[in-house]
């Protein structure tokens, strides 16, 4: 699924060919606004191989396929668990689950990666088979990061071919349980702003759920504002700052500047979840 799965079945294509791939099985994801679908299908499609909608597939193929199986940028359980390698966009054992690269960025890990296991009943808990990691910088939105971390999925996918190919051991070890943490899955919610965090952090939220994600979001004078750029701008005192999170402090060449628990946050592009004309003045309070 997803650019990542796009990047890795059409690198595979290129440098093997598509004598090994005996089938893909793709799935829409409406949580993202481009979401490669239509681009794997029809990759598959033009390379004469069969293809395959989550849906679709069926109990014979899941139950009875005897080959590897790589699943990336997968989001729900697959029932056949044989021979079935999981690539997951974490340094596991940090990160298992969901949105794991969203968290990360948030979280402002200076080293992202990707670690290739072996599947297991719980999620992401399974042996690892080898890890890719690559150093960033911020400020960095997530589809920066996506396309940083998209060359080491198919390095894993590469390293792993080879040894099936040639009949070596894949080797695996296990992961250190009490050095794991978990990703939760995001719903609608979740996109929402926490004025609690300081401008910082908060400017890293809206990045890390920039495009294909959904967009961080508050509320203003009742409708849902998406914030989709915002830098942090110097600090001045508020009084009883407590009392005016949210608030418009003053303008900065037209932008808004928003009152956060610290810091300050200047707004700069911004749109109505409705593409409703947007009225803010000294007296909006973003909540």
């Amino acid at each position: 699924m997803n650019s990542k799965g796009l990047f890795v079945l059409s690198s595979f294509i290129k440098k093997y060919g598509v004598s090994d791939i005996e089938f893909v099985v793709s799935e829409r994801n409406l949580k993202i606004e481009d979401d490669c679908y239509n681009e794997i299908k029809n990759i598959a499609l033009e390379n004469n191989l069969v293809f395959y909608n989550r849906k679709e597939i069926s109990v014979i193929v899941e139950r009875g396929f005897k080959g590897y199986k790589f699943a990336i940028g997968w989001r729900w359980l697959i029932e056949n668990q044989d021979n079935l390698i999981v690539f997951h966009d974490s340094l596991l054992p940090k990160y298992r689950g969901f949105a794991p690269l969203v968290n990360a960025l948030i979280n402002e890990e200076m080293k992202v990666g990707v670690t290739a296991l072996h599947a297991t009943k719980d999620y992401d808990a399974g042996d690892i088979i080898d890890q890719k990691s690559i150093e960033i910088q911020y400020p960095i939105k997530i589809k920066e990061a996506i396309e940083y971390i998209q060359p080491l999925y198919f390095s894993l996918v590469d390293n792993i071919f080879y040894k099936i190919k040639n009949k070596i051991k894949i080797e695996s070890s296990k992961q250190i349980e009490n050095e794991a943490t978990f990703s939760l899955w995001l719903d609608e919610q979740d996109y929402f702003i926490d004025w609690s965090w300081p401008a910082y952090k908060i400017k890293r939220f809206i990045d890390s759920v920039s495009y294909p994600y959904g967009n961080a979001r508050a509320y203003l004078n009742g409708e849902v504002i998406l914030f989709k750029e915002a830098d942090v701008f110097e600090d001045v005192n508020i009084e009883h700052r407590e009392r005016h999170i949210g608030k418009i402090v003053f303008y900065r060449n037209e932008y808004p500047v928003i009152v956060c628990d610290s810091g300050l946050l200047l707004l700069k592009e911004f749109t109505s979840e409705n593409s409703n004309p947007i009225k803010i003045n000294f007296r909006s309070r973003f909540l």
